[in-house]
This record gives C-alpha cells, structure tokens and sequence, in this order.
C-alpha cells in the first residue's frame, strides 16, 4: 500500500506499464467537473471511476480486496478515511470472489486507519485489503483501476 501526494507520483511509474497514463490523467483532467461514471483511458487495462457523495460509517465500512486490478485512489475534495490489512492476515472471504465486480470481502478490523484528504492518492495492490470511503462526510474521488496483467 501507498499513502502520497500527488506531486510525488512520478516516483511510482516504475511499479507498472500503466502508471505514468493514469497519473497523467489525474494531473490534466478537469476532476473537479467530469460527471460521476466510468471513464475508459486504456480499454479494460486502464480505466476511472469518478465518484461523489458520503461514504459509510467507520464500524460498516467492509473490507474489500482485488485480484484483477490494482487501485489508485485519488481524493479530490473532501478527506477519505480508509482502512488496510494485509492479505495474509484476512483468512476466508465472507462472500466468494466475483469475477464480474473483481472484489472479495472480509470479515475483519483494519489494523490501520488513516485519512487520505484532497490532493493524495493510495495504491492497493492485489495482497492490500482495504476499507474506502469510512467517511459519512461527502468525498469526491477517482478510483483508477490498472490490470495487474495486460
């Protein structure tokens, strides 16, 4: 997992083939305007979801994992408080693994909240259980799903 701002994330290209297009796209497009939705940028290798509104509260937020996509999550206004776990820590999914939504939950705490406030970013790759938006204040993000493998 990765906690930044975005004006360091020229130091993560290197993690992966796709990361310089998608931290392009944070950095020039209008984030603050585009309409809530999905926003292909690379077909199914690279897309963004823009979202706006509260989230749930700290003790329902669900802890989710991914294995087709690695998350950037981007916070553009607004303060996003987040859960993590690792993998190896989480045991058995609560619900199977859905191919279609590429998410898995489990039952478990986080062993660290944090907040993400406007202008930073987390990674999450395959092995990061997380808990976004565990905020009932109102967040607007980008959620930009990168393929694990093209």
């Amino acid at each position: 997992m990765v906690l930044d701002a975005l004006q360091h994330a020229a130091r993560y290209h290197a993690l992966h083939p796709l990361f310089r297009q998608a931290f392009d796209f944070l950095r020039t497009a209008d984030l603050q305007n585009l309409p809530a939705g999905k926003i292909e940028l690379a077909g199914e290798d690279l897309f963004a979801i823009i979202s706006d509104g509260p989230g749930v509260a700290k003790e329902t937020a669900k802890m989710e994992a991914h294995q087709r996509y690695i998350d950037i999550q981007y916070v553009v206004r607004g303060v996003d408080h987040m859960g993590w776990q690792d993998l190896s820590a989480c045991g058995e999914s609560i619900e199977p693994y859905s191919t279609e939504r590429d998410v898995y939950f489990f039952d478990v705490r986080p062993t660290s909240w944090f907040d993400v406030p406007a202008g930073f970013f987390t990674i999450f790759f395959p092995n990061d259980v997380h808990a976004p938006l565990a905020t009932e204040a109102v967040v607007r993000k980008v959620v930009l799903k990168i393929a694990v493998e093209q």
